[in-house]
């Protein structure tokens, strides 16, 4: 008789990836090849020596196990400050980097392989991991916090397909950037502190064991939901779920899970309509940042609970922005760290106008030299140059492109699972014509972040541009419909409006257009100039003049020629019917 028990054991386990192997083999598959293997026999080395087994090795991607976590951390970071080194006077395109994952787990040993949950998480690990650098989960974390030479950061609760429950994670990175290595013996301090968030289980004012099941349904959801936004620390369902039922002050709960701020909330029925209510609590002070409530008809409780999740989630991402852009506003600059630096960027930058956007670029450069890897900075300093071109402040738009488009890509380098930083390069892409890549990379950000209303409006803008209106029309709405506090909310309508004017509905674009004027921060000369275009070819010539003066009050060499270069359309004369209008009313230059 065959024995057919197999054998487990817990065990540390190594996964490493080439990042962009595809990209890199397409431009030299041989040269790649090369130097692939060339790393993968340092590594093996490096892993043999440290007393772990290559148990996989198959094309791009090696799987290892280490008796001892300590060794198999420090093996990696072994390899990947080498490798930094290493690449430092590479150009971009001739460097392999590595993404590493390491997790402990316990694991089935069959025919010299390695199989199980700690195997899936490990790769899951390496995916998330930024490009030169490591990503571990909490098990690892918490055997060798102290023991190696560097610190890994905390880089929030993560989830991962076909892993059951969220996991929280911490990374290392040996970054190279702009012809300097950023290892964490050198770099400047990066953020010293990340924004946290408590989301505590809805209270059942019911005691309905229905209710409990949406309330807890829609509370795991959001706390999904908002770890996907990378720049807040959401703590896990486990800790939060313990104070269910309990009646602890909110201060007690955030000084225990170490946060700022703690969402909760209520949900009752009556009759077949749920109200939903939900409240974001600034823990130090203990005043509400923003309440809201929500009421629903009971319908059909997967698709309340999906829409609950997406509305209370798409809320939350701009006023935990608004609320950390307070704070460091109303904190000396002199005590400044890379987060807070940029969250009063921020705070100039959404007001749209010339000057501020001067001095947003400049704290966002001041943020990046504090941390050479915080993406989201490198992301928005490059929206933020988008801005000065379409709102025509930029003296040489083309020149600021270019310059933009290098923060995004950079931004890219340092985490390319980063929804803002799709988002930036999209607007780009868009503003230099390349319609089809713009749209990719929107509907990328969209896919890390469900609930990143501004990257609906990016993509309702790229889609306006290349002919598709009523698909842009979708995207404007559910920016709209998700933010309706947006900072860029009057960019959202101005958008819409300008569709619609494309789309020869000009009453409605009237309509929107008189909303984006009624927004208090609308700034600029958009809103104006949608008046005027769609007055115009309403035959109200008079009223449209009077709107064209208010937009070349606000700016005097507003022309058809500026508009046409600002706005590329994928296909000719696609901005037609929005400059046939602006003609009727006066405006000159081509």
């Amino acid at each position: 008789m065959v024995d057919t028990q197999l054998n487990r054991k817990l065990t540390t386990i190594l996964y490493a990836d080439i990042a962009g192997y595809s990209r890199l083999s397409g431009a030299d598959e041989e040269g790649t090849h090369r130097k692939v293997m060339q790393v993968f026999d340092d590594l093996e080395t490096s892993i043999k020596q440290a007393g772990g087994a290559v148990v996989n090795s198959a094309g791009d991607a090696i799987l290892a196990v280490f008796p001892s976590v300590v060794a198999a951390t420090n093996t990696a970071i072994s390899i990947q400050r080498d490798l930094a080194e290493n690449n430092l006077p590479l150009a971009l395109e001739q460097r392999v980097e590595l993404r590493i994952g390491i997790n402990i787990g316990d694991v089935i040993e069959d025919r010299g392989q390695v199989f199980g949950g700690g195997v899936n998480l490990a790769a899951r690990l390496e995916a998330a991991a930024p490009i030169g650098g490591i990503s571990v989960s909490s098990a690892v974390y918490d055997q060798v916090v102290g023991k190696i030479d560097f610190e890994l950061t905390d880089s929030g609760i993560q989830t991962f397909k076909n892993i059951s429950k969220p996991v929280q994670t911490y990374s290392l990175t040996f970054a190279v950037l702009s012809g300097n290595m950023a290892t964490p013996d050198q770099a400047p301090k990066p953020r010293t502190h990340t924004p946290s968030i408590a989301v505590l289980a809805l209270s059942n004012l019911n005691h309905d064991p229905e209710l409990d099941y949406i309330g807890d349904g829609i509370t795991e959801d959001v706390i999904t939901a908002l770890s996907k936004i990378r720049a807040f620390k959401v703590i896990s369902r486990e800790s939060t779920f313990s104070y269910k039922n309990t009646a602890v002050d909110i201060r007690q709960i955030a000084k225990e899970l170490n946060v700022l701020y703690v969402l909760e909330g209520s949900v009752r029925k009556a009759g077949s309509r749920v109200r939903v209510t939900a409240q974001l609590i600034d823990a130090e002070t203990g005043h509400h940042v923003w309440a809201e409530r929500y009421d629903r008809e009971m319908e059909d409780i997967f698709d309340l609970q999906d829409e609950m999740t997406q509305v209370i989630a798409s809320a939350l991402e701009p006023e935990l922005n608004a609320a950390e852009c307070e704070r460091a506003r109303l904190k000396s600059p002199d005590n400044l760290d890379a987060w807070e630096m940029y969250q009063r960027a921020l705070w100039h930058m959404w007001t749209f106008e010339a000057a501020h956007e001067n001095t947003a670029m400049k704290l966002f450069k001041q943020s990046i030299q504090m941390d050479p890897n915080f993406a989201p900075a490198y992301a928005y300093l490059c929206y933020s140059c988008y801005i000065t071109v379409i709102m025509g402040y930029a003296e040489d738009p083309d020149a600021r492109l270019k310059e933009a488009l290098g923060y995004a890509e950079t931004a890219l380098k340092c985490d390319d699972k980063d929804a803002i930083s799709y988002f930036a390069i999209g607007r780009i892409q868009m503003m230099q014509g390349d319609h089809d890549a713009s749209i990719s990379s929107l509907r990328k950000s969209i896919a890390l972040n469900p609930c990143f209303a501004q990257a609906y409006h990016g993509l309702g803008f790229a889609l306006s541009l290349s002919g598709e209106l009523e698909e842009s029309k979708l995207m404007t709405e559910k920016a709209i419909e998700l933010s309706p506090r947006d900072p860029m909310l009057w960019a959202f309508t101005a958008v819409h409006a300008m569709t619609c004017l494309l789309d020869n509905d000009n009453e409605e674009g009237l309509k929107l257009a008189n909303q984006t004027k009624q927004i208090p921060t609308s700034t600029g000369y958009w809103s104006h100039a949608l008046l005027a275009a769609a007055l115009a070819n309403l035959d109200r010539m008079a009223e449209a003049q009077k709107a064209l003066a208010e937009a070349l009050k606000q700016k005097p060499d507003l022309s058809i020629s500026f508009l046409k270069h600002n706005m590329p359309t994928k296909h000719k004369d696609g901005l037609e019917p929005y400059l046939s209008g602006l003609r009727k009313a006066g405006l000159k230059g081509l």
